[in-house]
């Protein structure tokens, strides 16, 4: 059984453990990356809104530009209310005002959290495939230097027919 599950979410401050992360992959899947992406997501949300007449679009500017979050209060406001997303929103609707109404208007929780997630992902597979793709650079670099340096073949694990650094490297 994983720890997880005995373990209360606010426990972790993220999933990514720093000594087993780069720096630029644990940030992607910090607690404030996470809520800067909600923020992102329920400004976006109010201008489309804005955009198809739904809200007033001196609101949706209004929410752009006053839109923002503390990050300790959303965590003050979650122990309170003991949910993420009213927490947070509780949070951004005291910094916009009264144009704050319109927030989250027509979303639910799963429509933020799963957007985000998906972001994320998206995000971390690009920094996963350029780390590959630096990999793959540095085994061709070493084929092409040893592709003349014999080693011993193998098959079924004992020798073989002697080989090339280099094609074993390919």
């Amino acid at each position: 059984m994983s720890l997880v599950r005995f373990l209360p979410l606010q426990h972790f401050k993220s999933f990514m453990i720093p000594r087993y992360s780069r720096p630029q992959m644990a940030s992607l899947w910090s607690e404030e990356a996470k809520l800067s992406r909600w923020l992102e997501i329920e400004i976006l949300a109010c201008e489309a809104m804005a955009g198809r007449r739904i809200i007033p679009r001196i609101d949706a500017r209004t929410i752009r530009r006053r839109a923002k979050f503390n990050l300790r209060q959303v965590q003050k406001n979650e122990a309170r209310t003991k949910h993420d997303v009213l927490a947070f929103l509780e949070e951004v609707a005291s910094h916009v005002g009264p144009a704050g109404r319109w927030i989250h208007q027509g979303l639910t929780s799963s429509d933020i959290l799963d957007t985000t997630l998906a972001w994320q992902l998206r995000d971390a597979a690009d920094l996963l495939i350029a780390g590959v793709k630096k990999v793959q650079a540095a085994a061709a670099l070493r084929a092409r230097k040893h592709r003349g340096m014999l080693t011993i073949g193998r098959t079924h694990g004992i020798h073989a027919e002697p080989t090339s650094h280099g094609i074993r490297m390919a």
